[in-house]
């Protein structure tokens, strides 16, 4: 079931704030949707990589899911990550995640099996049969190990399977030819949405619907002066407020080699959250490594030439 008109804007990939014993924080939670409510965003994303949804057990979810859907009350769209291995056990995410009022769910190829992508296309009209709601896919080649091909995605945009995109494959070839597809294919109503922080202002002006920035926890406020400087046309602000955004990520680099790419960038975001007095804990799930004193520090340091704290 697709939308009638396309998602767009600044719609964060939504933190999972963790006490010490690796509970949900929910009061924790409700402060950051807060602060990016706060920032002006059009959407949010709950569930995905950013929110460490491979780590969560289903309990867990669900919380975040109530939390969520709770506290915002309809101020903006919420999507729902439903992500697990195969269609029948995302069908059980997207019921939970229907029956907590969810706008959308977001879903990505099956992985760990080997798939073909007739067995891709599949999996995705079943999850969209049973939804009933707007199901975006989510292109994640480098955790799924499979790539979302533009021609697989607009036809099942044009079927009316897929309301839209998420696209953190990198390859922004691939992307420009999804956006080009949809022109030709005349599809409005598909959004095109990148998941990279750091090329929004080109993906903006290849004419791509919006971003869903991880980074966007810690500075929404900056995306959306990005996202509003290319809506109006003024391309050199947008540019700027890039450059500085790209300035400021360079927190995910703080782990260093001592620990997974994902444990680095999850923990500097909370670190930042934390810093800013947003969350009440960096904890980041395990197994992931946290990070030291000294690294959480350098975060800081990001932050203040940022002039966030």
């Amino acid at each position: 079931m697709t939308s009638t008109t396309a998602m767009s804007g600044v719609i964060p990939p939504v933190c999972t704030p963790l006490t010490p014993e690796f509970e949900v924080d929910t009061a924790s939670l409700t402060r950051l949707l807060d602060h990016l409510l706060d920032g002006g965003v059009d959407g949010l994303f709950i569930l995905g990589s950013s929110s460490e949804v491979a780590f969560l057990p289903d309990a867990h979810r669900k919380v975040v899911l109530d939390t969520v859907l709770g506290h915002v009350a309809g101020q903006v769209p919420v999507l729902a990550g439903v992500i697990d291995m195969t269609a029948p056990r995302v069908l059980d995410h997207v019921r939970v995640a229907v029956e907590a009022g969810a706008d959308g769910i977001v879903a990505t190829a099956p992985f760990y099996t080997r798939t073909h992508p007739t067995e891709i296309a599949i999996h995705f009209r079943t999850i969209a049969a049973q939804a009933g709601i707007p199901l975006y896919a989510y292109d994640l080649p480098v955790s799924v190990h499979n790539k979302l091909g533009a021609d697989l995605l607009l036809e099942l945009a044009a079927e009316g399977v897929l309301a839209g995109l998420k696209d953190s494959s990198g390859d922004e070839a691939g992307f420009r030819e999804v956006i080009l597809g949809r022109r030709d294919r005349d599809l409005p109503s598909f959004s095109v949405l990148t998941g990279s922080e750091l090329t929004v202002d080109s993906a903006l002006w290849m004419g791509a619907d919006g971003v869903v920035p991880g980074l966007g926890n810690v500075d929404p406020h900056g995306y959306v002066r990005l996202f509003r400087a290319a809506l109006k046309g003024d391309w050199a602000a947008a540019r700027t407020e890039q450059e500085r955004l790209l300035r400021l990520f360079g927190l995910v680099h703080v782990g260093g080699p001592h620990m997974g790419r994902g444990s680095s960038a999850l923990g500097a975001f909370k670190a930042a959250l934390h810093l800013r007095g947003i969350i009440d804990h960096p904890t980041t799930a395990l197994p992931q490594i946290p990070l030291d004193a000294d690294e959480i520090a350098r975060v800081g340091e990001y932050l203040a030439d940022a002039a966030l704290v």
